[in-house]
């Protein structure tokens, strides 16, 4: 088989449970890739919380954990530090990262962890039901906004890459998106830097990824790559960070 179609060795054969034209399977694909490339199945250890990714360890085939909801980065510090010679790096949606778990995102990162974090953000709780989550924009409808999210009522979109780019122990941030071949390449480069960062032993690394969630946004799964294109990029703009 041409080796750009192949499997990875770190994906497992399997059909995901993702909704059609989610952005998980693209991603878990790349960590997978990555994971080959760089020579660290043996050594690498994800973590996946609470959320729609809450089973990627049936997905990946090398060790994972899981933790409680919000509680990723907690699990991966102690972890990291009983085994410092373990590749440690967190799976994490935006209601688990950037809601439920922004005590730990922050702690770790201001600590300077030397962990790798992959932050997939949807702009809504895709898992229980179509929430607004901390990252959904202004104006978007969602289960517990129906009329559009509101400033005035629910404060506005929070922008966590820019806000942990303001700590010290933070060594690099970048966002990234799935909405096209050539952003997934550069999603691809973003997280192989996060997990060569931790290799070299540079500090905490984290890499905010815009995916899809058509069944959520209420659009076909390619209407929400254009909505990512045409909208969510003009709130959380793509590049390299820190």
């Amino acid at each position: 088989m041409n080796k750009i179609f192949s499997r990875p060795k770190s994906l497992r054969n399997i059909s995901t449970h993702y909704c059609p034209g989610c952005g998980h399977g693209i991603a878990h694909r790349l960590i997978a890739e990555i994971v080959d490339e760089l020579g660290i199945r043996q050594r690498v250890i994800g973590i996946a919380p609470v959320g729609c990714a809450v089973i990627a360890y049936d997905y990946w085939d090398f060790d994972c954990c899981e933790a409680a909801h919000g509680r990723a980065l907690a699990v991966a510090t102690g972890i990291k530090r009983v085994r410092p010679q373990n590749i440690v790096f967190t799976y994490q949606g935006d209601g688990d990262l950037a809601a439920i778990g922004t005590n730990e995102t922050i702690h770790a990162a201001n600590r300077g962890e030397n962990l790798t974090v992959v932050f997939i953000n949807n702009a809504v709780y895709g898992m229980t039901g179509g929430q607004m989550a901390p990252t959904t924009l202004l104006g978007q409808k969602t289960a517990t906004t129906p009329r559009g999210r509101s400033a005035a009522t629910e404060g506005w979109p929070l922008k966590i890459s820019e806000m942990l780019a303001l700590l010290p122990g933070v060594k690099f941030i970048e966002r990234t998106s799935l909405h096209s071949v050539q952003e997934v390449i550069k999603t691809k480069r973003a997280i192989k830097q996060a997990f060569q960062n931790q290799v070299d032993k540079i500090g905490f690394s984290l890499v905010e990824v815009l995916s899809p969630c058509p069944t959520y946004l209420g659009l076909s799964p390619v209407e929400a790559l254009e909505w990512i294109r045409k909208t969510m990029i003009k709130e959380f703009p793509l590049g390299r960070i820190k």
